[in-house]
């Protein structure tokens, strides 16, 4: 990978990382849906991380197709969701009651149920449930069926625990807490380039839209990009931008790459004036070259980097730095493959910002075939983006708590 984050501290080696005990189970995920329209039916899609249990069943005046889940956590647009097409006038989705997910699917006439079942993953597309809807008469739909369900609904309280969510506390101000997810490179400055052709760009792009649709909605975070499509961004506007927002979390996203094509895995940095090893100061050397490769105006950069060393030694965001380092390291590891040695550190100048705690996330090497293909997966995003929201969630309680002893 090649990034290029603003924050040069050196680590104190204190560690308190563990005063949360580990997340509960996490909630399945849909974070997709489509309606397709044939000749006699109408295809209601849902892409899904795994497989979940459910229950179908219809209702008239209006006329209703209503789907139940175990709780689960929805991320489809509301754009998509108000989409009219076929049968489907629009839906909707909610918690219908603690550890039961609903959805309910307006239609604009008497419908049957004629099909219902999932597909496993297959290559690039996630695990989806489907649904086909025909259109009857009033009579054919109150003479009917009107429920279906899958073979494992009845053990639906066996299969999924409801989740304790984190009581996460918001500023004190009351608003959402801000965090920057930074996607490295852009523009001219490709980043590293897969075995397959794709862009270290490109990737790094998607997984931050897809944990910023996750942390979002959480409702505890404002997520703020510091790109949102193709475009180069200095390193120095990179940290502006998250000062400019008042965040409190700073995440610069890359994907890394190697000579050896069966080296993968994901790892952590934080930033030091000196680095934890040969690889990791090789990286950042070649990260701190992006504004060069994409020709910005590099005058007064040096004057202002020395001032922001002095400074980062003289308060505690190195050390805050650290913390969600480790946070990370201990979420992302339920999501993701990562090395063996997972957090590291090293002089990036990217991590520049004196008073936001941040790091940098390499998320695997795209010079391994299998990295690429999973960074390239919607549904392995979403994965990375709910470690991300944990590690959050276990950072500023965390901070809460030390705040008040």
């Amino acid at each position: 990978m090649r990034i290029r984050i603003f924050v040069i501290q050196f680590l104190l080696a204190v560690i308190l990382w563990d005063v949360l005990p580990a997340s509960a189970e996490r909630l399945p995920v849909i974070f997709g849906a489509r309606v397709g329209v044939h000749p006699d039916s109408t295809r209601l899609v849902f892409e899904m991380d795994r497989a979940v249990p459910y229950k179908i069943f219809t209702l008239a005046d209006p006329f209703r197709v209503v789907i139940d889940f175990p709780e689960v956590s929805w991320l489809v647009s509301e754009a998509r969701m108000r989409a009219s097409d076929g049968l489907v006038s629009r839906f909707r989705f909610g918690l219908f009651q603690p550890g039961n997910s609903r959805v309910v699917v307006d239609v604009a006439a008497p419908a049957s149920v004629t099909k219902h079942f999932l597909l496993p993953p297959k290559k690039s597309k996630p695990r989806r449930f489907v649904i086909d809807l025909k259109p009857v008469s009033r009579e054919v739909f109150f003479a009917g069926a009107r429920s279906a369900q899958s073979e494992n609904w009845g053990k639906r309280k066996r299969s999924f625990k409801t989740v304790n969510r984190p009581k996460t506390p918001r500023r004190k101000d009351g608003l959402r807490r801000v965090v920057v997810l930074d996607p490295g490179h852009g523009g001219v400055d490709p980043g590293t380039v897969g075995v397959t052709g794709s862009y270290e760009k490109h990737i790094t792009l998607a997984v931050a839209k897809a944990a910023k649709k996750v942390m979002e909605a959480s409702g505890r975070y404002r997520v703020v990009l510091t790109r949102t499509q193709d475009v180069y961004v200095r390193l120095r506007d990179r940290f502006e931008i998250a000062h400019n927002n008042k965040a409190e979390m700073f995440i610069s996203l890359h994907a890394d790459s190697i000579g050896s094509r069966k080296i993968r895995g994901g790892s952590i940095y934080t930033l030091s004036d000196k680095a934890s090893d040969k690889e990791a100061e090789d990286l950042a050397q070649r990260e701190n070259k992006s504004d060069i490769i994409a020709g910005a105006d590099l005058s007064g950069y040096a004057s202002e980097v020395s001032r922001v060393l002095i400074d980062l030694a003289q308060n505690d965001t190195n050390r805050e730095s650290w913390h969600l380092a480790k946070m990370l390291v201990s979420e992302l590891k339920k999501s993701i493959k990562l090395l063996r040695t997972s957090h590291r550190y090293a002089g990036f100048a990217v991590l520049k910002s004196p008073n936001i705690p941040s790091t940098l996330i390499e998320l695997g090497y795209l010079s391994n075939r299998i990295d690429e293909k999973n960074l390239k997966s919607p549904h392995y995003r979403i994965g990375i983006g709910q470690a991300l929201l944990r590690a959050a969630d276990r950072y500023f309680t965390r901070k809460a708590l030390n705040n008040r002893s």
